[in-house]
């Protein structure tokens, strides 16, 4: 039996980390008020949570945060709420990946990415067949410093080191832990941080801004 053979029959865990939806993506408050900021970051978690369900392999969605708000629309959109006790992204992720069977693989993806589609998703999980366990494959962002998605096989193989230069962080500690390590270019590497990443989402996922 092959390694993808394995991989998909184990299934994937996606995690999606949430701060909150009051005062999110502050840095596009020169483009955004606050309410159109607030309607954005609900539509993206929506979308994430209903793209990731409906990919191939994906057994289960989590979204973790510390926002009743959020954790509520992350429930009626299908996913398993968890109320983050942690502080912080990467505490936030370990917490989560307590919830997670322990033959399955987790994938976490933010809930920023405009492009995201069951078939950029299944680009990542198809990298994780290919390589097998243990194996650490990430999407990059557009900048090649920061990583937009981070599949983890098994969960445990690294610790999630999301923030500066995490491209380069996540590499590293898959290379300590003796795991393969793959990149996945393309439409993930685009995330909603900045006006001009709002630029670019209007031209490749006008309806994430609502914009058909």
């Amino acid at each position: 039996m092959s390694s993808g053979s394995v991989g998909r029959s184990r299934g994937t865990a996606v995690v999606i980390p949430v701060r909150g939806l009051e005062g999110a993506k502050s840095r596009l408050g020169e483009v955004l008020d606050a309410e159109e900021r607030r309607d954005l970051v609900e539509r993206l978690l929506r979308g994430t949570v209903s793209t990731s369900l409906a990919t191939p392999g994906v057994t289960e969605v989590i979204v973790i945060s510390p926002d009743t708000e959020a954790l509520d629309v992350a429930a009626g959109a299908g996913a398993n709420p968890i109320a983050q006790r942690s502080r912080g992204l990467n505490p936030a992720i370990v917490e989560a990946r307590a919830a997670i069977p322990p033959d399955a693989r987790m994938m976490v993806v933010p809930s920023d990415l405009p492009a995201v589609s069951p078939a950029t998703l299944g680009a990542v999980l198809h990298a994780a067949d290919a390589a097998g366990p243990p194996c650490v494959v990430i999407a990059p962002d557009r900048h090649g410093r920061g990583t937009n998605a981070l599949l983890l096989d098994p969960p445990g193989v690294i610790d999630p080191a999301f923030g500066g230069d995490s491209r380069a962080a996540h590499a590293w500690l898959a290379s300590s832990a003796g795991a393969a390590f793959v990149e996945v270019e393309g439409d993930l590497g685009l995330d909603l941080d900045t006006p001009d990443d709002l630029l670019l989402a209007g031209k490749t996922a006008p309806e994430v801004l609502g914009v058909e």
